[in-house]
């Protein structure tokens, strides 16, 4: 790979740094701003609702600006920690920052409290008589849904603020626990991006020390990992018993404005394809290895006799930008604006943090997306993932603070479409029969990870969550949970061997949003299908497409499909997406 510098982030668009009188300043302003505000507006939000509604409107707009501006704090907090999780000031400023801000968030909590409280005849009246107001309907239609579940005032409050030293704190510990782990692979202290990137290597002795370094460092802080998974999952029991929900996972349904049903509908039709999928693939993969099962740390191993290409930054970014400009020219040049803006951080770093992501931060701002680039086909296929919750993100900023973010079932779209159109461009521009079976193996492989294993994933913590119930579990109980969702998912053709009991405990999904992993599974099946009605379209997809991501939250997912042909609650929906994967694993097949 090329070993010009890969580009790191420049924080400077939200402040210049942790100690500019910018950052200051507002740090120092905005609890006296949210005390202000509750002062106009606390106990008169009914009678204005009624009386003025454009009163009502102009003091959601205040309200919206507020969210803006502690968003940008912590948002540059948050990314500033990310950058490296494991220095001390950092993780002070971090922490100071968090607690600034949830004190500043008590003098705002009346303001959503009240406005559910308004009678429904009374917010449909005002919403009618106010176009200003209006504007917003779209929010307080998806603010008066959580009615059901809202506590009184004080204890709304008491959750608030003891979530600095309850899920937060917790969450943090994991970060920086995860961040300072060394793996002793072949004699290398490595992070856990380096050892995990090591799972993809050519050589089978270093994916098998990496795995077994893995298991064996895993294995000796499984102590803290499992007191953070039993503390998380009792916390969530106790907010969701409070709350009302009656499933573990109604919670995040409701934020993902998902039916239920419809997530069922997913579970069960890949759970059904497991078969057809995840056991015939890996049976398929074996062969190739001359093998009649293939060991846990071969299952994203380059196929052999193959030259694992490795892409230079800037192959990369050529590969990704070209691929969205074929499909359009606006969703390019939005995307290359990550590259000239220094808008990326990619290189791997002790102590940053692990994996990728694209944080929104405030529609006033643009997002920033984290990497850890190492060059493998793969990081590709990241860059092209990320990149499009980027995109995402920019054309959703127009709708404000409130509106701007989307719910994580449709979040996950125009990430997945933009892997899908880098992996279309670079399969179509190769011609050598071994090389395109590779290619076509590795798309099958992100898919099957993408799919099957956030499904797994997803009942792993449905297991985990429903034993908690019962009291607090060992890592042995954990550990066997883990391995039998494995064995279920992944099929006869992968032996796990000992260690891998332990791999769930860097996952960070599992600790930061529960129940979030199936929302990568809907957004794969989904583009799936959207794409088969790209390949099939005349004229009109693309800005069709823009303008289903340019609608953030605004929309309900029935709503976004509804132009393209496609209903996520329709019984042959997920079917339609599986049948994909088996095509490409068909043919494969038929390649030999």
């Amino acid at each position: 790979m090329n070993a010009s510098p890969l580009p790191e982030w420049n924080l400077a668009d939200l402040y210049p740094g942790a100690d500019s009188p910018q950052l200051r300043g507002d740090l120092d302003n905005i609890s006296g701003t949210c005390e202000a505000f509750a002062l106009k507006a606390k106990g008169k939000l009914d009678a204005v609702a009624r009386e003025a509604p454009d009163t009502l409107a102009a003091w959601l707009a205040d309200y919206e600006a507020i969210q803006d501006r502690m968003g940008r704090i912590a948002s540059f907090a948050g990314l500033l920690y990310a950058g490296e999780t494991t220095d001390a000031t950092r993780a002070k400023f971090y922490g100071d920052v968090q607690q600034r801000l949830t004190d500043a968030s008590t003098h705002l909590l009346f303001f959503e409290l009240e406005l559910n409280r308004i009678d429904d005849a009374v917010m449909t009246q005002a919403l009618s008589h106010s176009p200003a107001l209006a504007d917003y309907r779209p929010w307080i239609t998806d603010l008066r849904r959580e009615r059901p579940y809202q506590l009184d005032d004080r204890l709304e409050q008491l959750f608030l603020e003891k979530s600095v030293t309850g899920a937060a704190a917790w969450n943090r510990l994991f970060d920086e626990t995860i961040a300072a782990l060394r793996f002793d692979v072949e004699g290398e202290n490595l992070a856990l991006e380096p050892t995990l990137n090591r799972l993809q290597d050519t050589d089978p002795d270093r994916r098998r020390a990496a795995a077994e370094a893995l298991g064996v460092t895993l294995k000796q802080n499984l102590r803290v990992f499992t007191l953070i998974t039993n503390t998380l999952a009792k916390d969530k029991d106790i907010a969701d018993r409070w709350r009302g929900f009656g499933d573990m996972a109604a919670s995040r349904h409701l934020s993902n404005r998902v039916e239920p049903e419809v997530v069922e509908a997913l579970v069960s039709a890949v759970k059904a394809a497991y078969p057809r999928l995840s056991h015939r693939y890996y049976a398929l993969k074996a062969r190739w290895f001359g093998k009649e099962m293939l060991d846990h740390w071969d299952r994203n191993a380059p196929l052999p006799r193959v030259e694992q290409r490795e892409f230079s930054w800037a192959e990369a970014r050529d590969s990704v930008l070209s691929a969205y400009g074929r499909f359009s020219p606006e969703l390019a040049a939005i995307a290359g604006r990550f590259f000239d803006e220094r808008w990326i951080d990619a290189p791997v770093r002790p102590g940053k943090a692990p994996g990728a992501f694209s944080h929104p931060t405030v529609p006033s701002a643009h997002p920033y997306i984290l990497l850890n680039y190492q060059g493998k086909p793969r990081d590709v296929m990241t860059l092209a993932h990320e990149l499009g919750h980027g995109v995402h993100q920019v054309l959703a900023a127009h709708n404000g603070a409130l509106m701007a973010p989307t719910p994580l079932t449709l979040a996950e779209t125009a990430s997945v479409f933009g892997e899908m159109l880098t992996f279309r461009s670079l399969l179509a521009a190769t011609t050598d029969k071994t090389a395109r079976r590779a290619l076509l193996a590795g798309k099958v492989e992100d898919m099957l990870n993408t799919v099957v294993r956030q499904i797994a994933f997803y009942d792993f913590e449905r297991r985990i969550h429903g034993e908690r119930l019962q009291g607090e579990l060992t890592s042995d109980v954990i550990g066997n949970l883990w391995m039998e969702v494995s064995r279920e998912s992944l099929g006869p053709a992968i032996r796990l061997h000992p260690g891998y009991e332990t791999y769930w405990a860097y996952i960070p999904h599992f600790i930061h949003s529960p129940f979030y992993v199936y929302a990568y599974a809907f957004g794969d099946c989904l583009v799936n299908s959207l794409y088969a009605v790209y390949e099939r379209a005349e004229t009109g997809f693309a800005e069709k497409y823009l303008a289903m991501l340019s609608a953030g939250g605004t929309r309900h997912h029935s709503e976004l499909l509804k132009p393209f042909g496609l209903d996520a609650s329709e019984p042959d929906f997920w079917t339609l997406g599986l049948s994909l994967i088996e095509r490409m694993i068909g043919e494969l097949e038929a390649m030999g």
